[in-house]
């Protein structure tokens, strides 16, 4: 096998994504074709010339890469025995070149698909293509976001399109109302996992149909309600063309509970009841909800529902309000909305939240759907979420961790390691931190000029550096902060203990009310005080995650508690010796333990109003910030270190990398989800 065909192997599985010494052999061979495709191997392979590879040490890197990759490839799996698991969601995050995610939902399901390939589980994932991606984020002269929507070209990423024998197009058929829809479908090989991308973008299609797939969380529920079709019942048609056989279907959110009708008339078909086929359907299918507010849940009203699903009513050999009644809390409200999260918690045998917490909001919100069961006993549990560690560790910490420690790609699944880690000298962690940080310093003030609102300023490599960085929904409160917009700016303006934050985030296009927090801060930034102090990156996408995640002191994180699902963003910090600053809501709770990090609130839920609430929240930050976090990290021994500071770091990657790793969420799915039948509350 010659080096390019090597190189190209490397290029065309995602498992580059989380391993920097792959990405590094395209960056030095072409490192402005890398840059300019957001450090995307498959398009810089392009511009590697044939005399490149023919270098003795390139051909050595090359060499090492690509048996990396194969011993991976060819490694036994850590659970031999898992089910074969089909699982189902409608955005994904692997890598900031494929725009295939929005935020949270979508990288937790990429980091998912990550850890089942670690494991070696037999494991298909299933999406949409979403050619127009979620959105490109500008901004206009009075700092309000602009949405620019950036068609992919299927050719810039190692994508294959899924081919009859004949090696014309395989073509799914889905019907949506009156119309016949042909899906097409594209392999993505992500390590070990298979994932397939559903295409209605080809001119099989009539035009009004081609734009189905292309964009994400756009065009309302007309959209929407037809994009679910396409993923929960075009998902399985795929799946039987293919003739991959699955043990376990898991539903990821209520988009792709589609997938249990398509599963119901399949035994139907084969001369099943109706009433058995559910409960056999039940037998087959997880379900796994996010959204803690209940508006969050799509609903479709019963004209629109019944005008795109009326073909399955009539196969299925139901009524309209037979059919209805699978999406209703009370099937015997003919007004009320089918719900797709409904859908999915009545046609899985196992449905959890994705941490304690979020069990427990899960709980309260569906527990009319068992009016004669205790609260505690209503049929959802947790599973916490984690993050992929390999995608998320920077490279300064790798490093640091095989040189210190051992091996910590391979022992990063054992909680002994981590406990190593904090038994190294306060000096060395503390000399980590300050690499990470001036990193990230470097990024953002060459990155900041080049923006479309311009921020001339230096940030300090010294300073203690807060990071905030999410979709900026409403509840997640990112101005917090600034509530009291004096008493915040005397502790950034101080001199001797100096004090930075940087933001990053996008706001739905329709979600006026985030794009608000948006232009404030950016005005803030501008303002006497913040100025060089307060900066917004702009185009949130996984690169700047990583960077914030490894580079920031503190991960802020304010949400209207108990309005966070999960916040998987404050996991990715520990590995590089960051602290949580954060209100006990979402996987904290869990995580917290006193030492390892600061809780903002008690975890109190009740308030008489959502200003009371932001008051109380945010005095409590303010005095965090003022007696405890500042003063910590300034408070430096003879040698420059700062020992209780060093020692939260110590009690955080003692506690943390490993218990909210997406290997142990994995691991946990399959043990507790795919494997059994019910999971405890």
């Amino acid at each position: 096998m010659t080096n390019r065909q090597k190189l190209t192997s490397i290029a065309r599985n995602f498992w580059w994504s989380w391993n920097p010494e792959a990405l590094d052999i395209f960056r030095r061979l072409a490192p402005e074709a890398f840059a300019a495709s957001e450090s995307n191997p498959w398009v810089t392979l392009r511009h590697i010339r044939d005399e490149q590879l023919d270098d003795p040490r390139v051909a050595a890197d090359i060499n090492e890469v690509y048996g990396a990759l194969q011993s991976y490839l060819n490694a036994p799996p850590r659970m031999p025995d898992a089910p074969r698991t089909s699982y189902f969601c409608m955005e994904y995050g692997l890598h900031e070149s494929l725009h295939s995610y929005s935020g949270g939902l979508g990288v937790l399901a990429g980091d998912h698909a990550k850890a089942a390939s670690d494991l070696g589980l037999p494991f298909t994932a299933i999406g949409l293509l979403l050619r127009d991606g979620y959105f490109k984020q500008t901004f206009d002269e009075h700092g309000t976001q602009q949405a620019q929507y950036l068609q992919m070209n299927t050719d810039d990423h190692p994508l294959e399109l899924v081919t009859e024998q004949n090696g014309q197009p395989l073509l799914v058929p889905v019907r949506i109302g009156h119309d016949t829809l042909r899906l097409q479908a594209w392999r993505l090989d992500v390590g070990r996992t298979t994932m397939y991308f559903l295409d209605s973008d080809h001119d099989q299609n009539a035009d009004h149909l081609r734009g189905l797939t292309r964009r994400l969380y756009q065009g309302g529920r007309p959209v929407r309600i037809r994009q679910e079709v396409i993923l929960g019942i075009g998902g399985v048609r795929l799946l039987r063309a293919l003739g991959i056989e699955t043990d376990v279907y898991h539903m990821n959110e209520g988009h792709c509970a589609f997938l249990s009708l398509e599963l119901i008339r399949e035994l139907q078909l084969a001369g099943v009841s109706f009433e058995d086929a559910v409960d056999r359907v039940r037998e087959q299918c997880v379900f796994t909800t996010h959204t803690p507010v209940m508006a969050g849940h799509d609903r479709f009203e019963p004209e629109l529902f019944g005008e795109v699903m009326w073909p399955y009513r009539d196969k299925l050999s139901l009524t309209d309000q037979q059919l209805m009644g699978l999406g209703r809390v009370n099937p015997d409200d003919h007004g009320e909305w089918f719900t797709m999260t409904v859908l999915g918690l009545k046609t899985a045998r196992v449905a959890n939240g994705v941490s304690k917490l979020n069990g427990e909001v899960a709980r309260g919100q569906w527990k009319d759907m068992y009016p004669d069961l205790p609260l505690d006993d209503v049929p959802i549990g947790s599973i916490t979420n984690g993050i992929h560690l390999p995608t998320w560790t920077a490279p300064l910490s790798r490093a640091f961790f095989n040189e210190r420690v051992g091996n910590w790609l391979e022992n990063r699944f054992e909680p002994e390691f981590w406990k190593q880690v904090a038994d190294l000298p306060a000096a060395d962690l503390w000399a980590l931190r300050q690499s990470l940080r001036g990193v990230l310093v470097s990024y953002v003030n060459e990155r900041l000029p080049k923006q479309t609102v311009a921020q001339e300023v230096q940030l300090d490599p010294d300073a203690l550096t807060i990071g905030f960085a999410r979709r900026f929904a409403t509840y997640k409160r990112a101005p917090l902060i600034f509530r009291d917009v004096e008493r915040v700016r005397k502790l950034f303006a101080s001199e001797d203990k100096p004090v930075q934050i940087i933001f990053a985030g996008k706001a739905h296009p329709d979600d006026e009310g985030g794009k608000d927090f948006i232009r404030h801060i950016l005005n803030l930034a501008r303002s006497e005080g913040f100025r060089g102090k307060v900066v917004f990156l702009e185009d949130y996408n996984m690169e700047v995650g990583r960077m914030l995640v490894s580079g920031c002191d503190v991960w802020l994180n304010n949400p209207r508690r108990p309005m966070e699902a999960s916040g998987t963003s404050g996991q990715k910090i520990a590995v590089h010796g960051g602290l949580n600053l954060s209100i006990l809501d979402g996987w904290w709770p869990e995580g917290y333990n006193g030492t390892n990090g600061w809780a903002i609130d008690a975890g109190r839920t009740e308030f008489p109003s959502y200003e009371e609430q932001d008051a109380a929240d945010s005095e409590a930050l303010y005095r965090l910030l003022e007696e405890e976090v500042i003063a910590d990290f300034y408070d430096r021994n003879a040698d420059g270190v700062p020992e209780k500071w060093v020692k939260r770091m110590k009690a955080a990657f003692e506690s943390l990398p490993y218990a909210f790793s997406a290997e142990r969420m994995v691991a946990d799915y399959v043990n507790e989800v795919y494997r059994t039948a019910t999971i405890d509350a």
